[in-house]
């Protein structure tokens, strides 16, 4: 049995080692290791989650098996997005995005990733967005079908660098209750 928390000061090394450990399921095939590698060394270090975890902006959890190990997590970044082909696409104000989730592999398919999107979106909620958006590499099939699963639909695109690698990405939105019935 899983389930959720919310990310401590305390958990900034286990962050930092969980990211280590799943970045790389979301490169596309044929992404050079090393660019992986210096992507990891310089945006998930502790110091790094130490900074996130201290921001008010952001929220973080954790996904625990029934032991209380970590193998997996979540980040929420609210506010405005900076990418202007994602602040084009993104609609829907106040918005969060969904920076990061991911689920250790040997825990795939086990229905954890769920639970830990349903906490943060719940969470997403709480802060009082509209909307939560993400980018998703537009050659990671399994987790586009889950990101549409969870409620997302594809709003644009955009590029996302792994060192001198461009990589393209689908931006994906969920809009919540009122919103969405406004839109409609």
């Amino acid at each position: 049995m899983v389930s959720t928390r919310t990310a401590t000061a305390d958990d900034a090394a286990t962050l930092a080692t969980l990211a280590a450990a799943t970045f790389a399921l979301a490169c596309p095939p044929g992404t050079a290791q090393e660019h992986i590698d210096a992507f990891i060394a310089e945006h998930f270090t502790l110091d790094r989650f130490t900074g996130y975890l201290a921001d008010p902006g952001r929220a973080l959890r954790l996904l625990v098996d029934d032991d209380g190990t970590a193998i997996g997590y979540t980040m929420l970044v609210f506010g405005d997005p900076i990418d202007p082909d994602v602040l084009a696409a993104v609609t829907h104000r106040p918005t969060a995005e969904l920076s990061k989730l991911y689920v250790l592999p040997a825990s795939h398919g086990a229905g954890g990733a769920r639970t830990l999107m349903e906490a943060t979106l719940d969470d997403a909620r709480s802060r009082g967005v509209t909307s939560v958006w993400l980018g998703v590499n537009q050659q990671n099939a399994r987790a586009i079908r889950f990101y549409g699963k969870s409620g997302f639909a594809v709003v644009g695109t955009k590029t996302f660098l792994v060192g001198p690698e461009r990589h393209d990405d689908f931006v994906m939105e969920q809009v919540f209750g009122d919103a969405l019935r406004q839109a409609q």
